[in-house]
């Protein structure tokens, strides 16, 4: 069985959380350059058996050099239990530190596929992101209007006809009243005339009352004549010529005739005046009727003549009312849009404004939740130094005299220097690499065994 122990100077580099990580396929594998991103120049060593226990990289190389010495100081070269406990430790700790890793990596994935997700379910472009796009109904919009516009003109042409219907209407209805007037003013005429009739009718009966009583007492008279003179023949009784000197007697006959003339000149006269009197009154009437319906068909026409021109006038109002109320409307519809475009732009602006505020405030989220990460992966990874330190100088003072001199004098550290990378790097909002630099920093460090003391000193 042979021991083997080699120290020599080794750079270890620390990357990005999301580096790949890989178990060791024999042994423990302790090497920073797999894990992390900056570079720490220590000394390395390995440590070799029969069958190989495997090879550790540390943080800090005294574990190497620890390990060496506990194995190089034991009988035969073979560890003592507590070293191979702390060898086991060690191999179990890297084990599950990997392990955490590659579940820190999956959980890394996890976020970036959510995030890419988001973004492309509400992100810029996106239907339900904060860009919204109203173009689509800019066309039924269009067409409501139209159908708007084409039910207020067909609003206003019923309007109009109603308008008209009932202007004719009205025009009728003056008619019939017009007519109800001149008939009912015929109709009082007619009764007068009826009236007048009626009068000549009574003056008629009276004139033959008068003449039927004038004939029956004509013909009482000629009747008592009659027998006056047979009672006078009678009397004489035989042919005595009676002479005398009298006067002669009254014609009853003549008489009566003289009468009838008179009375029947008399009837005719009032028939005559009557019938003058009717035609009298007839003319004035009838001239009163003709003025009348002259100045009633004058008057219709005027009244028809200022119903055609209200009419005009009504049809002009009606097209001038809907033509205002159509530019109103229009005017309404443009102030709205200019006053809809103007709170959209605002709108914009202020969902532009508050994308970049959030996209601002993701990054410097994202950006503070990597350096937590990589300040807790540095505190896990100074504690595991500082493990391994600790350590390295416990079996260093159990295992003494390995590294001194045959004087007993202690070893003397040599100073090491140590090489910190800090990669920086410019994400932009959707994961991509803007820029990516380096930064070294050179730390050189001193320890004193005996007296225990440490010094760094940057470069």
């Amino acid at each position: 069985m042979s021991l083997r122990c080699s120290g020599e100077s080794r750079h270890v580099g620390f990357q990005s959380p999301a580096a790949a990580a890989r178990p060791p396929s024999r042994g423990a594998s302790f090497g920073g350059s797999s894990t992390y991103g900056s570079s720490v120049a220590t000394s390395g060593f390995s440590c070799g058996l029969g069958t190989g226990l495997g090879s550790v990289a540390g943080g800090s190389g005294t574990l190497g050099n620890a390990a060496c010495a506990g194995l190089a100081g034991s009988e035969g070269g073979l560890l003592s239990g507590n070293e191979k406990m702390t060898m086991q430790n060690l191999n179990n700790r890297l084990a599950s530190y990997l392990d955490s890793v590659k579940a820190l990596e999956e959980a890394n994935a996890d976020l970036e596929k959510k995030i890419k997700s988001w973004y492309e379910k509400y992100g810029p472009g996106s239907c339900r992101g904060l860009d919204h796009d109203y173009s689509v109904y800019h066309l039924t919009i269009e067409d409501l209007k139209s159908k708007i516009i084409a039910s207020t003109a067909a609003n206003a042409n019923v309007i109009l006809q109603i308008d008209n219907a009932r202007l004719a209407a009205d025009d009728f209805r003056l008619k019939y009243e017009n007519e109800l007037s001149l008939h009912q003013n015929v109709e009082m005429d007619i009764n007068g005339l009826r009236r007048v009739l009626d009068e000549l009718t009574l003056c008629k009966t009276d004139q033959e009352l008068q003449y039927e009583s004038l004939s029956e007492e004509m013909t009482y008279l000629k009747k008592n004549h009659e027998e006056e003179m047979k009672a006078l023949q009678c009397a004489a009784g035989g042919n005595v010529n009676v002479e005398m000197n009298a006067a002669p007697g009254v014609d009853l006959t003549v008489l009566l005739n003289n009468m009838r003339a008179e009375y029947e000149a008399l009837a005719e006269q009032n028939r005559r005046e009557a019938e003058a009197w009717f035609q009298e009154k007839s003319a004035s009437l009838q001239q009163q009727i003709f003025d009348d319906a002259g100045a009633a068909s004058s008057a219709r026409a005027q009244l028809t003549e200022m119903k055609r021109t209200m009419q005009t006038l009504e049809i002009e109002l009606q097209s001038l009312l809907a033509t205002k109320h159509i530019l109103k409307a229009t005017l309404i519809e443009r102030e709205s849009k200019a006053r809809l475009g103007q709170i959209q732009a605002q709108i914009g602006a202020l969902e532009e404004q508050l994308h970049q505020v959030r996209t601002e405030t993701e990054g410097q989220k994202l950006e503070h939740e990597q350096l937590l990460d990589i300040k807790a992966h540095l505190e896990k990874e100074i504690e595991t130094y500082c493990r391994l330190i600790d350590g390295d100088g416990n079996s260093c003072s159990k295992s003494k005299g390995f590294g001194s001199d045959s004087s007993g004098n202690p070893p003397k550290d040599s100073p090491k220097t140590t090489l910190v990378k800090t990669v920086v790097e410019e994400i932009d909002q959707r994961g991509k690499v803007l820029s990516s630099r380096i930064q070294s920093i050179e730390e050189k460090t001193s320890k004193m065994t005996n007296g225990k003391t440490e010094k760094k000193t940057p470069f």
